[in-house]
């Protein structure tokens, strides 16, 4: 579930979802003939120019630019001054496309697209019956023949349900654990999001990608060491074990919380994605795939989603490379890509400054985005539960670099799709014109442009997107399996629990929150604001978290009641400050410049006046206000504000006395320190007793 999601942008991109309507089929016979017409000028237009998917004036002596409307962006004979010999390439002005009918003659979703849809379902499907019945089978043959040998075969088996379910056994393999870090890591929002981020803020947010690397190293000297050493399988265990139980519960649900607003919007996105390029309602194709999801969720547990996770990311893998390819080769060469995005000004870095409200500066993509990164890879539940999967530190090591690897080159392949879309719209935009309606449809607009004259790739991009839909929302349904069972259900239930009914609970709450999330597809489709609430909340939760593990393992001094205090003030304070940011940015009192886009070479009718309207987005606009900050901070904030009032609040609770903070609850450098300073000199007094002992036994 982790994500990184861009919560200012996601809330900038939603703020018109609750009022937008996507037409999915026509059933008289004139709207038929309408769409049938629109068909025929739309291949004749496209086979006949680059920018196909670009847009027109209605009257087009009325921009205000002064440019005037050309029938295509690559060079032609004519260079129409006006709107009457504009017209005249098309006949007459009546015979132009609208947005509308361009939209729906854009709705070619084939039977070969669907077969490749559905096949994915399909094979994510048996892996799962896999896993759930076969697989499992054979395990409880081989632990029978153990059985003979007496107690060897009982041990075996004990706890096995939940070891199996949760953490493979913590048996399973390097390449799949990080190919599955890499599906789950990536969301359909941010699948979508990210090239979307390159088309109209320029290439700045890729810088980010550095901070992978720092996030990284941090992450394997102090927080991983420690989770592999307690061996957890909820990351919120820790906090009993460091704090309290009230810490526990606090933590554990905050992230149910999350999780719940969480696991319809996963899937609510990219079935807006198949409704745009198929016509297929929202509430048609979104019980199919959740139900699907949840079955193998359940019957599979987490060798079931791995495994899912591992094909799920190939597609990814495999839809951007032909985008990217055929894009470019559409578009004349990568010069031609390139130089289009320099002329546009998308080829940009961050900032050369320390305002935090400037939105992607040095400061906030490298160090912001360095805490940013550090939560999602460090602490997250679902992330720290592949970890645990896997046998060794030395593993989890090689997981925790191949991970990497394959998350740069995915958001690599996410930055030239951006690229790529901003040459094909360059003088065109399509959010100015209203054929793509919300932002996360300028990919899927792309992509039936460019590959949707070739049966079955618009079917292999769907099913990419809806691939890292699955991959976020398996993940979070098995980590909630985990954190309900070993936060809130084991805790009370004690060894009162037998093996039967540790598998119907994790598996009742994988189906629970499965087909909960059915019914939660409408909330989230009537209420937009429910968007902006999602990325608020993460944006107030993350933060906090980060800074409640820093204390535990770097400040041993800080006890229960600081920290408590420190996490609920943090998290008040950055409520306070994205819930501002939210309202800010949707009432439009303040918003991040957009850099410019072009309708001047647009061939169909749209509405003039919704371009004129758009122009205020890319004024300069500033602000000081502390919600004003930008996005990739509200991390960095949160832990930020969190150590330093747990630390303060030392002066009224006062300090833990270090001796009683075990010793492999700390980061590996701490103990190392505290050793040095003879913290733990009554530990190290009783290695010589054993020597002596097992001397005198000689």
């Amino acid at each position: 579930m982790s994500t990184t999601t861009d919560p200012m942008e996601l809330g900038e991109s939603t703020s018109t979802l609750a009022g937008s309507t996507t037409t999915t089929t026509t059933s008289t016979t004139t709207a038929a003939t309408t769409v049938v017409n629109a068909i025929a000028k739309t291949v004749a237009i496209i086979s006949s120019t680059v920018s196909g998917g670009s847009t027109t004036g209605a009257s087009p002596a009325r921009t205000s630019s002064g440019t005037t409307p050309t029938p295509s962006s690559t060079p032609t004979p004519t260079t129409p001054t006006s709107s009457h010999s504009f017209s005249s390439n098309l006949e007459d002005a009546e015979e132009k496309l609208s947005v509308k009918d361009l939209s729906q003659a854009l709705q070619h979703f084939g039977i070969v697209d669907y077969l490749v849809f559905v096949a994915m379902l399909a094979v994510c499907a048996v892996i799962g019956f896999y896993f759930g019945f076969i697989e499992k089978k054979q395990k409880r043959k081989k632990l029978a023949g153990k059985d003979g040998a007496g107690a060897a075969g009982l041990e075996e088996r004990r706890g096995s349900e939940a070891l199996d379910y949760l953490v493979g056994g913590r048996q399973m393999k390097v390449f799949p654990v990080a190919l599955s870090l890499v599906a789950s890591f990536v969301s359909g929002i941010s699948l979508l999001g990210t090239s979307t981020e390159i088309y109209v803020y320029g290439t700045q947010y890729a810088f980010i990608l550095v901070t992978l690397a720092i996030s990284g190293t941090i992450s394997w000297y102090i927080f991983l060491p420690v989770f592999c050493n307690l061996q957890l399988t909820s990351t919120y265990e820790y906090f009993e074990r460091r704090f309290s139980r009230r810490m526990r519960l606090f933590g554990a649900s905050l992230f149910v919380l999350k999780a719940i607003i969480w696991l319809p919007i996963a899937v609510y996105v990219p079935a807006l994605t198949f409704n745009q390029v198929s016509g297929i309602g929202i509430h048609t194709i979104t019980p199919i795939v959740i139900i699907i999801c949840t079955f193998y969720t359940c019957v599979g547990g987490i060798k079931g989603v791995v495994y899912t996770d591992v094909v799920q990311s190939v597609i990814m893998y495999g839809s951007l490379i032909v985008i990217m390819i055929k894009g470019t080769v559409d578009l004349g060469g990568f010069g031609v890509v390139w130089q289009r995005n320099m002329d546009g000004g998308r080829l940009n870095t961050p900032e050369w400054t320390m305002d935090p409200t400037v939105r992607l500066s040095v400061f906030s993509v490298f160090v912001g985005g360095t805490f940013f990164k550090l939560q999602s890879t460090s602490i997250n539940q679902a992330t720290v539960q592949r970890f645990m999967s896997l046998p060794g530190l030395k593993a989890i090591k090689q997981t925790l670099f191949t991970f990497s690897i394959g998350l740069t080159l995915l958001y690599c392949g996410c930055v030239y799709v951006g690229l790529v879309c901003y040459a094909t719209y360059y003088d065109c935009d399509p959010m100015s014109t209203g054929l793509a309606g919300r932002r996360d449809q300028l990919v899927p607009l792309l992509v039936m442009r460019v590959l949707g004259v070739v049966p079955g790739l618009p079917g292999l991009f769907v099913s990419a997107v809806f691939s890292a839909a699955l991959s976020s929302l398996s993940t979070l349904l098995n980590s909630l399996a985990a954190v309900i069972l070993e936060d809130f259900v084991r805790p009370r239930m004690g060894k009162a629990m037998k093996e039967n009914h540790i598998a119907l609970t994790m598996r009742l709450v994988v189906v629970t929150f499965g087909i909960s999330s059915i019914f939660m597809v409408y909330v989230v489709e009537k209420l937009g604001m429910v968007l902006q609430l999602s990325a608020t909340l993460q944006s107030s939760l993350y933060g906090p978290m980060l800074g409640i593990f820093t204390v535990g393992m770097l400040m041993p001094w800080v006890g229960d009641k600081c920290v408590f205090v420190g996490s609920v003030a943090s998290f008040m304070t950055m409520a306070w400050i994205a819930v501002n940011a939210q309202i800010a940015n949707i009432t439009g009192s303040f918003r991040h410049t957009k850099l410019p886009v072009s309708v001047e070479k647009c061939d169909y009718e749209f509405d003039m006046s919704r371009y004129l309207n758009s122009t205020a987005e890319y004024e300069p606009h500033s602000g000081s206000s502390v919600y004003h900050m930008s996005f990739l901070l509200y991390a960095m904030m949160g832990a930020s504000l969190t150590i330093i009032i747990s630390n303060l609040a030392t002066f009224v609770y006062g300090r833990q006395d270090v001796r009683d903070v075990e010793e492999n609850l700390l980061a590996p450098f701490v103990q190392r320190y505290l050793r040095k300073k003879q913290y733990y000199e009554t530990v190290e007094l009783k290695k010589p007793e054993a020597t002596k002992l097992s001397e005198s036994s000689d």
